[in-house]
């Protein structure tokens, strides 16, 4: 009787999966209030308009440009960026923001 591939890789597909739970279960846990702190400012800052970039350059192959656009939800629900800022701080670290949100 011929063993199926499958049934040889399981114990690897399981140990592949134990290392990849224990990976998303550490990074889940609070961030330091620094580290927060900065995140958090980039989201408040989205939450106060619409973010972009423009991106032009030359070279041999010629003329390139990229333009990208984006919105968040925090900003098309209103949402107050000082507010975001706070609550996002709090969710990563459980404590409040160590300093004031500067834009």
């Amino acid at each position: 009787m011929q063993t199926h591939w499958i049934f040889k890789t399981k114990p690897r597909v399981a140990a592949l999966c134990a290392v990849v739970a224990v990976a998303a279960l550490a990074s889940c846990g609070p961030v330091s209030p620094e580290l927060a702190a900065e995140q958090c400012t980039d989201r408040a800052r989205s939450a106060k308009g619409p973010t972009g970039k423009v991106a032009i350059g030359g070279g041999n192959q010629g003329i390139s440009s990229s333009l990208e656009v984006s919105i968040t939800s925090d900003f098309i629900m209103g949402r107050d960026p000082q507010q975001v800022y706070e609550t996002c701080v709090y969710n990563k670290t459980g404590q409040g923001p160590i300093k004031p949100l500067a834009l």
